[in-house]
C-alpha cells in the first residue's frame, strides 16, 4: 500500500492553515498547470433521465459543474458522448466504453497535456470553487499521483486530482477488467486529504453529496434549504 497522508497531526494542521491562507482572495495562481474535467458519461439509469440535465436551483447539474470548474481551471472539458455534449464545450469520449468512471478518468488523462487534472462528477452540486482550490493546492504541495479527499463514506475519487501519469495505471486496470477506482490506488502514491483536514478548512460531508436518483435530488434540495 502506498496510501499516505501529510504526516503527523501538527504538520497536517499547519499545512491546512497555510493553504487556507493562500486561498483568501483566490489571487495566488497554481505553479503547476491544471485542466478540469466534468465526468458526464454515466448511464443515469437510476435517475431515469440524463443527470447532466437535471435542474438544481434553476441550473442544470452540467452547467453548475462547468461553471464551478471554469472558475479554477483555464481549460475545462466534458467527458461523455460528443453528440450529447458538444454544444456545451469541448468533449472527449471514453476509449474504454462501458467501464464506469475509471474509463472516464482514463479518457480525460489520455487527452490532457496538464500535469494536474481535476476530475469532477457532474452529479455533485455542492462542490464549490473554494473546495476545488483547496484540493488543487493540496495536490500541488504533494508529489503523489492522486490527491483524493476522504470522508466518513470513504474516498471521493470523483472530486479528486490526478497527475497525468495515472493514465498508465488506469489503462492497465481497464485492460485487466478491473473497473474500481479505489482498487487502483493500492499500487500508486496517494495523498489522502483526511476528513479532519477537510473539517479544519471548513468543508463537510455534504459538500460531496452526489445525485443518483430522484430521491437524492429531493434530498439535495432539502440539504440546500438547511444550509
Amino acid at each position: 500500500m502506498l496510501f499516505h497522508s501529510a504526516g503527523c497531526a501538527s504538520h497536517r494542521t499547519e499545512l491546512v492553515r497555510q493553504i487556507s491562507g493562500t486561498m483568501v482572495g483566490m489571487n495566488n495562481k497554481l505553479q503547476i498547470p491544471c485542466t478540469g474535467f466534468v465526468l458526464a458519461g454515466g448511464k443515469s439509469s437510476r435517475m431515469g433521465a440524463n443527470k447532466a440535465f437535471v435542474d438544481f436551483q434553476g441550473q442544470t447539474l452540467l452547467a453548475r459543474a462547468l461553471s464551478t470548474l471554469s472558475a479554477v481551471c483555464e481549460c475545462v472539458t466534458i467527458v461523455g458522448d460528443a453528440d450529447t455534449f458538444s454544444s456545451f464545450g469541448p468533449v472527449v469520449a471514453d476509449l474504454f466504453p462501458g467501464c464506469g468512471p475509471l474509463g472516464g478518468i482514463h479518457a480525460a488523462l489520455a487527452n490532457s497535456s496538464a500535469e494536474l487534472n481535476l476530475m469532477l462528477a457532474v452529479d455533485m452540486p455542492f462542490v464549490t470553487t473554494r473546495l476545488l482550490n483547496f484540493l488543487l493546492r493540496m495536490a500541488e504541495a504533494a508529489d503523489s499521483l492522486v490527491t483524493v479527499p476522504q470522508t466518513s463514506r470513504g474516498f471521493q475519487p470523483l472530486c479528486a486530482i490526478y497527475r497525468r501519469k495515472f493514465v498508465e495505471v488506469a489503462e492497465q486496470a481497464l485492460k485487466g477488467g478491473n473497473y474500481k477506482i479505489d482498487a487502483t490506488f493500492a499500487t500508486v502514491s496517494v495523498r489522502i486529504v483526511e476528513e479532519s483536514e477537510l473539517s479544519a478548512a471548513g468543508f463537510f460531508e455534504k459538500d460531496f453529496f452526489n445525485i443518483n436518483t430522484p430521491e437524492d435530488c429531493r434530498a439535495a434540495q432539502s440539504l440546500d434549504c438547511q444550509a
